[in-house]
């Protein structure tokens, strides 16, 4: 299915795109204190929302136009340093890479009190037909869309969080 956009715009596009003005809610702190894990997924969901719709116009306005949306197949998260209640932070985003029916996404949160990296999020991301429940094609505005965004992000440097393995590391 073919439609035009409905949102986002064509580029050049900010490296990083930066998601501003996040804040740790109340009903997001756990027993120690700090943003519990299920919350990091939730704050980088709400924040690839914006990516999604107002950069790259392949969000939610795209999927009431197409009938198709993004679905998230894999997701790597990194926890680096605790958020608190109330504090603010900032995510920022660089598509890695993409196809015609997948993109690779990076995701930095951000303090906004210090600026150090709270956690890091690497996503791998489908287009899927409501309709039928299967992968589709994106549409080529949102290709060259994709493809302008990895041109302006290639010049940021590979952060050491992208593409780690898993696993228990032993020394000697």
């Amino acid at each position: 299915m073919t439609h035009a956009p409905v949102s986002g715009r064509d580029g050049p596009y900010p490296a990083p795109v930066v998601v501003q003005q996040r804040r740790v809610l109340p009903e997001w702190i756990d027993y120690n204190g700090h943003m519990n894990v299920g919350y990091y997924g939730i704050a980088f969901d709400q924040a690839s929302d914006v990516l999604f719709s107002e950069y790259l116009g392949v969000g939610e306005e795209h999927v009431q136009a197409s009938g198709q949306g993004p679905y998230v197949l894999q997701s790597h998260t990194h926890f680096l340093r605790e958020l608190k209640l109330d504090q603010g932070f900032s995510v920022r985003f660089r598509l890695i890479d993409h196809d015609r029916k997948r993109v690779h996404f990076f995701g930095e949160m951000v303090s906004d009190d210090n600026g150090e990296i709270c956690a890091t999020q690497e996503i791998m991301v489908m287009n899927v037909d409501h309709g039928t429940g299967r992968s589709a094609e994106y549409p080529d505005w949102a290709v060259r869309r994709f493809a302008r965004m990895k041109a302006d992000h290639a010049a940021l440097p590979v952060p050491p969080q992208l593409g780690a393995p898993l696993g228990l590391r032993r020394k000697g």
